[in-house]
């Protein structure tokens, strides 16, 4: 885990020596009235494209504000040790905290991942091991036929559908198409929080969980499917157990394994994913927008930050998925075999 993350910093931060218009230039050509990101200017010479009212000194001030005045590889080593401790700096476009920014984004993809993760491993178990149990028949042929559809459908365009049916787009307005909660909200009484929130979450959670559903619910399907045929299963029928029985008390402990190891990473991701598309579409301020915003502005605190925050969340996610196995699976060992 430690060499992928700091291999994963060095080539991210690499990268961002040789992206076209860095902070400086961004600040001296907002400063202008060039907006954008600087596109054509190099670093630090004459050809800043906004650098006409400015002299050399000056923005060497600026460079020395950001701590550009420094070689790439002191800057590099000198923010690892910063990010020890989860000091992360100061956006350079919000101007606060780079913790404090993605603590106030963060409700919001929390709320779009948990719901997502709920409704899929809470509707795709039952109904995988629905399909298996009723492979071939019609409900089995058309339940894959609509989940395949919904696969088929990007998140994005059905977020846009949804916001024209139901959003007051051309048809029927529902629901609200902007934040999590009506402006309001802190005026009501708990029962009606929840439910303006519930209003506010439908569209986004159905855009960004549809496609999610096919995958899980297959893998259940196939896991199910394969025990089920398996010679164990023939004989507990042979001894006269119930098919319900069978299933649940041999077939299910079984074909979860593959389900359940991937549980504890999945429930930690869903905490911290955004999705900048449905972001977009549904004017929600998550971690999706944040990110796609921070490439844009050249913020490069926010960026290598949630960056570096992030990829120690999927480390652990991983290893967390590892270890389930051994945990749902004796059989399983990472230690090698003896002889």
């Amino acid at each position: 885990m430690i060499p992928t993350l700091f291999g994963v910093m060095v080539i991210t931060f690499t990268i961002t020596q040789f992206v076209p218009g860095g902070p400086v230039e961004k600040l001296i050509a907002d400063i202008e009235g060039y907006g954008g990101a600087g596109g054509e200017i190099s670093s630090g010479k004459s050809s800043y494209r906004g650098s006409s009212g400015f002299d050399t000194e000056r923005v060497e001030e600026l460079k020395k504000l950001y701590g550009f005045d420094q070689p790439p590889v002191t800057r590099f080593f000198k923010m690892m040790k910063s990010y020890l401790v989860f000091d992360f700096g100061t956006s350079y476009y919000h101007h606060q905290s780079v913790f404090q920014l993605v603590v106030s984004r963060m409700p919001v993809s929390m709320s779009l991942g948990l719901w997502t993760f709920l409704i899929v491993y809470g509707v795709c178990i039952p109904l995988g091991i629905k399909k298996a149990v009723m492979e071939g028949s019609r409900f089995d042929i058309l339940t894959s036929t609509i989940i395949l559809v919904g696969y088929a459908i990007p998140g994005f365009v059905l977020g846009v559908v949804l916001v024209v049916l139901f959003g007051g787009g051309s048809f029927w307005s529902v629901f609200p198409l902007r934040g999590i909660v009506s402006d309001n909200w802190s005026e009501l009484g708990l029962s009606m929080k929840i439910l303006d929130y519930l209003w506010h979450m439908v569209l986004p959670i159905i855009a960004s969980s549809v496609g999610s559903l096919a995958v899980m619910t297959m893998l259940t399907k196939n896991s199910f499917l394969e025990e089920i045929r398996k010679q164990y299963v023939l004989t507990a029928r042979a001894k006269g157990l119930s098919e319900s029985q069978v299933l649940y008390k041999h077939v299910f402990k079984n074909a979860i394994i593959p389900i359940i190891t991937g549980f504890p990473g999945y429930f930690i991701a869903s905490f911290f994913t955004g999705s900048l598309l449905i972001e977009t579409i549904f004017s929600l301020n998550g971690m999706g927008l944040l990110a796609y915003e921070s490439v844009l502005n050249r913020d490069y605190p926010v960026v290598l930050g949630t960056l570096y925050f992030f990829t120690i969340i999927g480390l652990v996610s991983r290893l967390l998925s590892d270890l389930s196995y051994v945990a749902v699976d004796p059989r399983i060992s990472f230690g090698g075999f003896d002889g």
